[in-house]
C-alpha cells in the first residue's frame, strides 16, 4: 500500500513538472513613459505686411512748380461775381509770393478767352469786393497756402458780341515759374464786358 502511494506521488510530481514546462513566459513589461516629447511640427510664419508708400494714399501728385490751385468760396449778387483761389504748396520748399499772380481764362474747348485783366475792381464793382489791398511779401511753409481775389460782371452790353466764359484757369503764381491750371466748378461768366478785376496775392487766414 504504501508503494502505490508513493509512486502516485511521483507520477504526480512528474506529471505537474512536464505541465509546467508547457506554459509559455509571461510578456515583458511594456516601457513606460521615458519623458521626451516628440518635436512639435514647423509652421510657417506668414509673410510679413508691406504697408503702401504714402503717395499711394495721399490725393493727385504734386505739379513740377510745387503748388496746386483750388478752388474757394464765391458769391454772386445782382451780376456782380466775385471768387477766391487759392494757391497751396504742395512741395517741400517754401516757396515764396509777391505782387499779383498773372492769370489767363480758357474757354470749354481751351481755347483763350479775350479778357482784360486788372489790378482791383475799379470800373467793375463800387463798392469793396476784397480784391482791394497793396501787394505784399507772402512766404508759404509745405503745407500753407495763400489766394487772390477775382471781380467781375456778368453783364451784356452789346447784344451782338457773343457773351465769353471761362472754365479753366491758369495762372503763373510768379515770374519765372510754371504755370499752374485749375478746371473750375463755376465758370467765370464775364458777359461781354471784357473785364476781370485780381487782387494781390494775400496769406490765407490761420
Amino acid at each position: 500500500m504504501t508503494r502505490w502511494v508513493a509512486g502516485v506521488v511521483v507520477g504526480v510530481v512528474v506529471a505537474g513538472a512536464a505541465v509546467g514546462c508547457d506554459v509559455p513566459p509571461a510578456p515583458d513589461a511594456a516601457p513606460g513613459p521615458s519623458g521626451i516629447r516628440p518635436p512639435a511640427p514647423t509652421v510657417a510664419a506668414p509673410p510679413p505686411t508691406i504697408a503702401a508708400p504714402p503717395s499711394a494714399t495721399k490725393g493727385p501728385a504734386c505739379p513740377p512748380g510745387g503748388v496746386r490751385l483750388a478752388e474757394g468760396a464765391g458769391d454772386a449778387a445782382m451780376g456782380l461775381r466775385v471768387a477766391d483761389i487759392q494757391l497751396v504748396n504742395c512741395g517741400t520748399e517754401p516757396y515764396v509770393l509777391e505782387g499779383y499772380p498773372e492769370v489767363r481764362l480758357l474757354d470749354r474747348k481751351r481755347a483763350p478767352v479775350e479778357v482784360a485783366v486788372q489790378h482791383g475792381g475799379d470800373g467793375i464793382a463800387a463798392a469793396p469786393t476784397g480784391t482791394e489791398g497793396d501787394p505784399q511779401r507772402v512766404e508759404l511753409g509745405p503745407g500753407q497756402a495763400a489766394g487772390f481775389g477775382m471781380v467781375w460782371r456778368n453783364l451784356v452790353t452789346d447784344s451782338t458780341v457773343p457773351a465769353a466764359e471761362g472754365w479753366v484757369l491758369e495762372v503763373t503764381p510768379r515770374a519765372g515759374a510754371p504755370r499752374v491750371e485749375l478746371e473750375l466748378r463755376h465758370s467765370v461768366d464775364l458777359g461781354n464786358t471784357g473785364k476781370l478785376g485780381i487782387s494781390p496775392w494775400k496769406a490765407a487766414a490761420r
